[in-house]
């Protein structure tokens, strides 16, 4: 849902780009309080794996695909203030460096896949996790249902947007409902990628899941026929290297070599855009002839190649600049604490 520059006049992009810009400095104001000594690495891991992901388009209808949307995973992982950087960062490097997603409409962009989905997900999980039982298995599911209501809750605030600043005058109520219905399938891939992955990471290190801190069910142990609480079971302390290390292998592997074998078909907003002829505006983008646009490396002609070089090194920038990120974050909140 890449939204590319024309489709959103002037004025309502500057708008969108002031409440994005609000999003990104109160993520940064919250990540503080999110961010830790594990987690802080495990941030821009995140950000390169939604980045990886985002790669593997996946078929949802005949002519269409959709692609991961990571506001829910990122906010289930690792908090949703630091949810909304993560997105950012990946939104950022896609634009600068592959001419994917609108300069004009960086702050568009923001707003519906990062700021929208992020606070949706995030909200309907706490809410499902505070009715569930307690239990691992709760977050999976909760990490399920949340993922997939954010994608076309994402799409309709796009259309929104639209109705707003729409550069072509369509009727908006073709667009809500074709926007809203490819995008429901969509959210059920979505939903599936980001229920696996919380469940995956669950598994090994509870204590590094945001969302599941803390909903852990205690050990019963039946004593005179009375179920009462024993001593909780130590949770892993140690350091997440194991963890990021397969985070980031998985993250290399799925962009350099899995993303050769995504569909080619248009994603949902492109196949809607061109359906319903609200592309008509469309502008080059301004990386156009960046070297890596296009998710292919100029210069090298063989197509798997180039563009599994180029997943290789989006992955590798987004996790520096991510992980860089989030340390400074990270250590401006504890000079804060000593000050």
């Amino acid at each position: 849902m890449h939204v590319p520059d024309g489709f959103i006049n002037a004025p309502v992009s500057a708008a969108a780009g002031v409440v994005a810009a609000g999003a990104v400095a109160a993520g940064l104001r919250g990540a503080r309080r999110e961010l830790d000594e594990r987690t802080a690495p495990l941030a821009g891991l995140v950000a390169a794996f939604i980045f990886a992901v985002q790669m593997l388009n996946f078929p949802v209808a005949a002519g269409t695909s959709g692609h991961l949307l990571g506001g829910a995973l990122a906010a289930i992982l690792v908090g949703p203030w630091t949810g909304v950087l993560c997105i950012a960062v990946v939104l950022l490097m896609q634009g600068i460096l592959f001419a994917d997603g609108g300069l004009t409409a960086l702050g568009v962009n923001i707003t519906v896949m990062g700021v929208v989905t992020v606070v949706v997900a995030y909200a309907l999980f706490r809410g499902l996790v505070l009715v569930l039982p307690r239990t691992r298995r709760s977050v999976t599911v909760a990490s399920f249902v949340a993922a997939l209501v954010s994608v076309p809750a994402a799409a309709t605030v796009f259309t929104l947007i639209y109705a707003i600043g729409g550069t072509t005058d369509v009727p908006v109520s073709k667009v809500l409902t074709a926007m809203v219905g490819v995008h429901v399938l969509i959210g059920i891939g979505e939903a599936v990628i980001t229920m696996l992955t919380v469940g995956a990471v669950v598994a090994v290190r509870p204590d590094l899941v945001y969302g599941a801190r803390g909903l852990t069910a205690p050990l019963k142990l039946r004593v005179d026929g009375e179920l009462v609480d024993a001593a909780p079971a130590p949770v892993e302390k140690g350091s997440p290297k194991k963890l990021w290390i397969g985070g980031v292998v998985t993250a290399l592997v799925l962009a350099g070599f899995v993303s050769f074998y995504a569909s080619a078909s248009p994603d949902g907003l492109e196949k809607v855009a061109a359906d319903q002829g609200i592309d008509k505006n469309v502008e080059k983008h301004a990386s156009a002839d960046s070297p890596l646009a296009d998710y292919g490396v100029k210069g090298v002609e063989a197509p798997r190649l180039s563009g599994g070089l180029a997943g290789m090194i989006g992955v590798g920038a987004t996790l520096a600049v991510g992980t860089g990120a989030f340390w400074v974050v990270r250590r401006r909140k504890t000079a804060s604490l000593e000050a």
